[in-house]
């Protein structure tokens, strides 16, 4: 390594080239400029974070930097020396591992084997056991070594791509969205681990994120992205949050929680006749016999947002499932206009009425091999069909209507769903979603990952449809995100609703405290004497 010496009056300060540089570096996808000249410097013991909309060219830099994109043009220096990285099996032997914001997981293996995948020669089960329960709680990673991929939450498969990495113990380190689905909670003690070993070890970070608030925390740098090139470069001391935003999108951001920090609450709507949506005494067991849901009753009226608030992992997700129809309740029922609705039926959800944005769009919400046209009349051909042949011309015009009305970025109906970025596939699925005039909107974690202008725009089409009528069912683990749009708050505990506040009247502390901690018995009692 190569050094550098200062004399500054007298005092001889000795400075390492930079962990990384990229330099002038331009991929072109077709006709599409994703990284445009695009320069950023990584120093150890420094992280240093990426902004910028989806589609910016930020996860394009960062695979560059991994050996997943070659670059047309520019250059990559590893302490100072000019290297080729073609492939991430090259990068690590550079000493640069990546965290992905989308996972690359074998469902059918467990979490130690998972984190083994790519050794070489024998290996030691008990050996990686022990590291990944080493790293688990070094780092608050809690999570058992010996447990199933399949059987894992979205926060818990994050955590084991988190321990992928860092078992190989890396000195630059990229972390593309490695909190989208973690805890408030979790991705703090994530990030003070994380200061303790980059300081400690002099390791170099790169971190993009979507969250303006995590990174002025987090990092000590910043590099901001637009359109495919660096708009921005500057220290995170002093940086605000509006101006971040206003680099990012090129125009003023409503940014989510300045309402709340304000002292602004969102007032509920006229209440007019019956729920539109009524669940009632839903439980709901797992394949292991855990308990998923437990007696929860949730009431929904026309106009109204009903956000549900809780920490990931207590029953979010399958209520969610069971709103598409994709789990049947062991007892309980579902409602819409009063009529009761077969659950776990394919389509009867969609039939009666019931809209939903489900929490991973890339799971359930969308196929990314299919277009763009494809993916809008996914869930009901028949509206582009005649004769039960697909009117492909009556497709392509309904879709390009769409696309401008939901101002989706893509080439076209005919593009194909990969090709578009979180925040355009989003739109996709709200576009199809709510182009049939849905009588229910179920929106879970409807903005997870997606950028402030991604974020603005989808939370005005939910408060859109509630104007319009629709009662919407919001599921998010995004505190910020209830209270920025929801009417009424319910808390979720281990699959029960313990709590219940109207937004004008919330209270912040009592909030938490249901959502992190009391025992259900003592929850509800709290409960209780303030639910309405």
């Amino acid at each position: 390594m190569s050094q550098q010496r200062h004399d500054t009056g007298g005092e001889e300060i000795i400075v390492s080239p930079p962990a990384v540089e990229l330099n002038g570096i331009t991929k072109r996808f077709g006709a599409v400029v994703a990284c445009d000249d695009v320069d950023l410097t990584l120093r150890a013991g420094r992280i240093h974070g990426i902004l910028g909309e989806n589609g910016a060219g930020k996860s394009t830099l960062m695979k560059v930097l991994i050996g997943l994109v070659i670059p047309d043009a520019g250059e990559i220096r590893r302490n100072g020396r000019a290297i080729q990285i073609k492939d991430p099996i090259e990068a690590a032997s550079h000493g640069i591992g990546m965290v992905h914001q989308h996972f690359s997981l074998v469902e059918a293996l467990t979490v130690w084997e998972n984190v083994a995948l790519g050794d070489v020669g024998q290996f030691d089960p008990k050996h990686i056991r022990a590291r990944v329960a080493e790293i688990s709680e070094q780092y608050g990673l809690e999570i058992d070594p010996d447990a199933r991929i399949s059987e894992l939450s979205a926060g818990m498969r994050q955590r084991v791509e988190i321990i992928k990495c860092l078992r190989r113990d890396p000195e630059v380190l990229v972390f593309d969205e490695p909190t989208s689905v973690l805890s408030p909670a979790e991705a703090k003690f994530l990030f003070e681990a994380l200061r303790v070993v980059v300081e400690r070890d002099q390791r170099a970070v790169a971190l993009v994120s979507h969250k303006l608030a995590e990174v002025m925390a987090a990092t000590d740098e910043l590099t901001i992205m637009r359109d495919g090139r660096v708009v921005d470069a500057r220290p995170t001391a002093g940086a605000d949050a509006r101006s971040l935003a206003r680099a990012m999108v090129g125009r003023e951001v409503r940014l989510r929680g300045e309402a709340i920090r304000t002292g602004e609450r969102v007032p509920p709507p006229p209440r007019d006749g019956a729920p539109v949506l009524r669940i009632v005494d839903a439980s709901l067991r797992g394949r292991d016999g855990r308990v998923l849901l437990d007696r929860l009753s949730i009431d929904v009226h026309p106009g109204e947002i009903v956000g549900i608030a809780g920490v990931e992992g207590n029953g979010q997700r399958a209520l969610g499932d069971v709103m598409s129809s994709l789990l049947e309740l062991d007892s309980g029922r579902v409602e819409v206009d009063s009529r009761r609705v077969r659950t776990g039926r394919a389509g009867a959800m969609t039939r009666a009425g019931v809209a939903v944005v489900p929490e991973d769009r890339h799971h359930s919400g969308c196929v990314l091999d299919f277009s763009v046209a494809e993916n809008i009349f996914l869930a009901d051909p028949s509206r582009v069909a005649q004769y039960g042949l697909m009117d492909h011309a009556e497709m392509d015009r309904q879709a390009t209507a769409l696309i401008d009305r939901f101002s989706i970025m893509c080439t076209g109906p005919a593009a194909p769903m990969f090709s578009l970025s979180g925040g355009n596939q989003q739109r996709v699925v709200m576009a199809r979603e709510l182009s049939h005039d849905p009588r229910v909107l179920v929106a879970a974690q409807p903005t997870r990952g997606l950028d402030v202008g991604a974020i603005e725009y989808l939370s005005e089409q939910i408060r859109a449809a509630a104007r319009n009528g629709v009662g919407v069912l919001l599921i998010s683990t995004e505190l910020d995100e209830v209270l920025d749009l929801a009417h009424r708050i319910l808390v979720i505990v281990n699959g029960r609703i313990v709590g219940e506040m109207p937004n004008v009247d919330v209270d912040l502390e009592r909030l938490g405290m249901l959502m992190t901690g009391a025992h259900d018995e003592s929850a509800v009692e709290l409960a209780a004497e303030w639910r309405l």
